[in-house]
């Protein structure tokens, strides 16, 4: 199972992005699931929540996880800590590409998406684990490539390409 993931600043755009490339990866013939980090406690599956968003687009499994619980829903329980992400993949049936949003300390590969008005600094001169960032604006003194947030298309083809999967 190929591993690669989406990572940036809150509010940068990552789960609008997600869901415009399921599809796109998804209609290449691949099976597709992800893992999203919640910051905070979730109830899952409601319409609009990113977890429902996800499975709406055509995940084969969704894998949340927060502080306080992580799903295929199973309860942490009088301080049990947070899953790994390492843990958690070990939970995910095998699937061609396993798309992580979130986890941006962890070692997988990743493309950052950045936005200019999210005002945060760009991760990826400090992280060698981005091999591309994301962005609707230029990008300044970006040590890798810089794709358009806007194409999916794209995106999806650089992810098959570092992944070996095309």
């Amino acid at each position: 199972m190929k591993i690669f993931g989406l990572t940036g600043w809150s509010g940068s755009g990552k789960t609008s992005l997600m869901v415009r490339l399921i599809p796109a990866l998804t209609g290449r013939g691949l099976r597709v699931s992800t893992v999203k980090h919640a910051h905070k406690g979730f109830d899952i599956d409601h319409p609009g929540k990113d977890s429902h968003n996800h499975r709406v687009a055509g995940a084969t499994e969704v894998l949340v996880s927060s502080p306080r619980r992580w799903a295929l829903m199973h309860e942490l329980r009088d301080g049990e800590p947070e899953l790994t992400l390492d843990q958690l993949l070990t939970k995910v049936a095998p699937v061609d590409l396993l798309l992580i949003e979130g986890f941006k300390r962890d070692r997988h590969e990743k493309i950052e998406v950045w936005r200019a008005d999210v005002d945060k600094p760009l991760i990826a001169p400090d992280d060698p684990t981005i091999v591309a960032v994301a962005s609707d604006s230029p990008v300044p003194n970006c040590p890798v490539p810089v794709l358009d947030l806007n194409d999916a298309e794209a995106v999806a083809a650089l992810i098959v390409k570092r992944c070996g999967l095309g």
